[in-house]
C-alpha cells in the first residue's frame, strides 16, 4: 500500500476519557472525542481512535493534543441497521506545536458511488462523493466527502472509478433525521469538506486541472 494515499493531521482538547472500542490480535484500542477548532471559531468534535502503545498520562480530558494518521471507516449496527462510522486513527501523537494545520486531511482513491449533486435552501451547490481508499491487507476505507460551489458542478461531472486526489479538513456536522414513527431525531455525521480537488487520469496518474485549486473564498466550504 502507499501510506501516501490517507494523510491525515488533526490538534485539538481531549473532551472524553478514552474508553476500550475493540481488540485486534491482543492489542487494545481506545476511543476518544476530541474537540478540533475551525478558523471561524467553531469546533469539530471528531472521534479518534488509539492504540493502548501510544496511551500515556497526557492522553487524557482537557489536554491539547496532536495526531498524526489515517481517516479510517467501519460498518456498525444501530437500531437494527447498518451505518458507515468514520474515525481518525492515530498512528503517532505530536506536540501541539508540532502541528501546522489543526485539521487536515489528503486523500487518494476512486469514486465507488455516483455523485450526488444538490443546491440548500440558500442556493449553495453541493455534491456529495464517497471514496473507496486502498488500505493495508487488501482493504478499503470508504470515506464521504462534500463539495462545494464550482467544486461541486465539477464533481458532478465525475463518473464511478474515477481516480481523485483530495485535500481538505475531517469535519461533524449535525442533521435531523425522521424516524418511521415520525419523530424527529438529530444525528451527527462525519465527512471530509474539500478544498481542493484533481482528478487523475487512468493508468498514468497524471493530472487534470483542478476547479478546487485556487478556489475564491466565495465557492470555499462555509465554516
Amino acid at each position: 500500500m502507499d501510506t501516501e494515499t490517507n494523510l491525515l493531521s488533526l490538534c485539538g482538547v481531549i473532551e472524553t476519557e478514552p474508553q476500550l472500542d475493540h481488540e485486534v490480535f491482543g492489542e487494545n484500542f481506545y476511543r476518544m472525542d476530541v474537540k478540533v477548532p475551525r478558523l471561524s471559531g467553531a469546533n469539530d468534535l471528531l472521534p479518534v481512535t488509539i492504540s493502548e502503545r501510544l496511551m500515556n498520562d497526557q492522553v487524557k480530558p482537557g489536554v491539547r493534543l496532536g495526531i498524526s494518521g489515517q481517516l479510517r471507516s467501519y460498518n456498525k449496527v444501530m437500531g437494527g441497521a447498518g451505518r458507515l462510522l468514520l474515525t481518525a486513527f492515530a498512528q503517532r501523537l505530536m506536540a501541539p506545536d508540532e502541528v501546522e494545520n489543526p485539521n487536515l486531511i489528503h486523500l487518494t482513491g476512486a469514486i465507488c458511488k455516483p455523485p450526488a449533486f444538490r443546491t440548500t435552501p440558500f442556493g449553495r451547490e453541493i455534491t456529495d462523493l464517497m471514496l473507496a481508499v486502498n488500505r493495508a491487507f487488501g482493504k478499503s476505507d470508504y470515506i464521504p466527502c462534500i463539495a462545494w460551489g464550482r467544486t461541486a458542478r465539477y464533481a458532478a461531472s465525475l463518473a464511478v472509478g474515477d481516480k481523485l486526489e483530495v485535500q481538505g479538513r475531517f469535519q461533524s456536522r449535525e442533521y435531523q433525521k425522521q424516524m418511521p414513527d415520525g419523530t424527529v431525531m438529530t444525528r451527527v455525521a462525519y465527512e471530509v469538506s474539500l478544498s481542493r480537488l484533481t482528478c487523475l487520469k487512468e493508468g498514468t496518474m497524471a493530472p487534470r486541472p483542478s476547479l478546487a485549486e485556487n478556489m475564491p473564498v466565495s465557492d470555499r466550504p462555509i465554516q
